[in-house]
């Protein structure tokens, strides 16, 4: 009881904070089911589960600001690539999509010469709808390296944080779908999917609420930072594995 109370109140702490950032939520909320010994083939099905609850309910709290046409083109790579991958995943060292992972972020992150985005919006988004139903089937949670595709200059904090839990949601959802086409159930540990799906939802709502008290300069700062420091964290995760 005590343990479901915990992850619970990590549940809706992970879902504000993705509410104010848009990211890093669910990067902190699989970790911390990995850290209670769940197996990935438990873990990461379960974590797809809340975090499709937690990105559709992100994605109504946003809804006016959401670009369709930016999730439109996410869709057209993010549909196929899980059922590609689903037969593989739990053949694959996660600790070298982690190094991966972290390795993508950083560069990412390196600014253009002329100041501009280094990638245009088109291919953008149909490279986060490929990492998103690939890599993603591997370690879960995907917000992490496909924001920072949909940090738009030409964009305000809202649509960034609409338009990228709408793709995470679709995302989530294929990959529940993967997951189910090769036997990995959703619903092995009803005891944490239940409390989960509800803290994530009041998480969401007081995120948004915290939100509004941000300006746009701060919360691309903020977006930044998170993305920086799960970075790093993911080397020092997949790097211990490999050496352990």
């Amino acid at each position: 009881m005590g343990l479901t109370l915990a992850v619970t109140a990590v549940g809706f702490l992970t879902a504000a904070l993705s509410g104010v950032a848009g990211v890093g939520g669910g990067t902190i909320l699989i970790g911390v089911l990995y850290a209670m010994g769940l197996a990935p083939v438990v873990a990461v099905p379960l974590f797809a589960a809340v975090q499709f609850v937690s990105n559709l309910t992100r994605t109504v709290a946003y809804l006016k600001d959401v670009e369709w046409r930016a999730a439109g083109w996410f869709l057209l790579t993010a549909a196929p690539t899980p059922f590609l991958v689903a037969p593989f995943v739990a053949q694959t060292n996660v600790n070298v999509i982690l190094l991966l992972l972290a390795g993508l972020i950083l560069v990412s992150l390196i600014p253009a010469k002329d100041g501009g985005d280094p990638i245009k919006p088109v291919p953008a988004f149909l490279l986060a709808g490929f990492l998103n139903g690939s890599i993603g089937m591997f370690v879960g949670a995907t917000g992490l390296f496909v924001g920072r595709l949909f940090l738009r200059p030409e964009w305000k904090k809202e649509t960034v944080i609409g338009t990228l839990a709408l793709t995470q949601t679709l995302g989530h959802l294929m990959r529940v779908i993967g997951y189910a086409s090769v036997g990995f159930a959703i619903t092995q540990r009803t005891e944490l999917l239940l409390p989960l799906v509800a803290a994530v939802i009041a998480g969401t709502f007081a995120g948004k609420a915290l939100n509004k008290k941000l300006p746009e300069k701060q919360f691309k700062t903020l977006f930044k930072a998170i993305l920086v420091v799960l970075s790093l964290k993911l080397i020092y995760d997949g790097a211990s594995g490999l050496l352990a």
